[in-house]
């Protein structure tokens, strides 16, 4: 099992310790998402977020934790059974990973953590010397208590064998995107980043789905929100001008490639505003 996950880095053509530790971290994203379905995980939730546009749909960034949805609000919902499975699956690819349930009863988004160095050190990566000791962290979240309005896909994986994935269609995704944009307590660059390059894929947010978690969620708690268009592109203008660019863009240039990191200099009110336009241009 240790040559197949060495086929797959091999795949990646990394060109530094970064883009190293990025790969592996992914082709562990792999595995994990392939030890969920074995535990009929996709049964009862769903992927989304960076991670999935990444795997599923070629986002250029990497994307280093794992967001889910349950398809039904179940506040018991526990990571623990599922986490024994992924255990044991990785154990198969000769991976050890450490395995914790870090959620609470009372939480709407519970986590879990997943530890691990053991595969790193088998194939000797030169990015382990930078480590000092540290293990590669992923972090797997769940809503426990999504709003209501998405739509779900099915997608078809090949690696580590061939495996079904569950998960929020992109205008879905796009809209929960758009509510971290507009909600989300501090900066973060891989948002603006995701934004991007969903207009790029001329992909148009689930209004229905964003309305109901302005809603559930606030700012805009318990208010009588009319989300059109219009609505939306005022809302997004105001952050973009109220956004500290040069950190935006210091936050999200360790997941990008050496060649796309020269575009990161682009980052301005200005050329989101452009990019604004073109969300409904067509």
């Amino acid at each position: 099992m240790i040559d197949l996950i060495q086929k797959r880095l091999e795949k990646y053509k990394t060109t530094g310790t970064a883009e190293e530790e990025n790969a592996l971290k992914e082709i562990i994203q792999e595995i994990i998402l392939f030890s969920l379905w074995q535990a009929d995980f996709f049964e009862v939730a769903a992927f989304q977020g960076g991670t999935s546009l990444r795997i599923l749909h070629g986002l250029p960034r990497f994307s280093e934790d794992m967001d889910f949805i349950l398809l039904k609000p179940d506040m018991a919902f526990s990571w623990q059974p599922y986490l024994s499975k992924l255990t044991e699956i990785c154990n198969d690819f000769g991976i050890e990973p450490e395995a914790l349930d870090k959620a609470r009863m009372d939480q709407r988004v519970k986590k879990a953590v997943i530890k691990e160095s053991s595969i790193a050190n088998q194939l000797k990566l030169s990015f382990m010397d930078d480590l000092n000791g540290r293990k590669l962290v992923i972090k797997l979240e769940i809503d426990c208590n999504p709003p209501a309005g998405s739509g779900f896909e099915y997608t078809y994986l090949d690696f580590p064998v061939d495996f079904e994935v569950g998960h929020q269609d992109m205008s879905s995704n796009f809209a929960l995107k758009i509510h971290a944009l507009l909600c989300r307590g501090y900066l973060k660059g891989r948002d603006w980043y995701d934004f991007a390059w969903y207009i790029a894929q001329d992909v148009k947010p689930n209004l229905l789905l964003l309305k109901n978690a302005l809603i559930q969620y606030g700012p805009w708690k318990d208010q009588d929100l009319n989300i059109d268009q219009g609505w939306l592109v005022n809302a997004l203008g105001e952050k973009i001008n109220s956004i500290d660019w040069k950190a935006a863009a210091d936050d999200v240039e360790r997941f990008m490639k050496p060649v796309e990191q020269r575009s990161l200099s682009l980052w301005s009110e200005r050329f989101f505003m452009n990019k604004l336009v073109k969300l409904y241009a067509k």
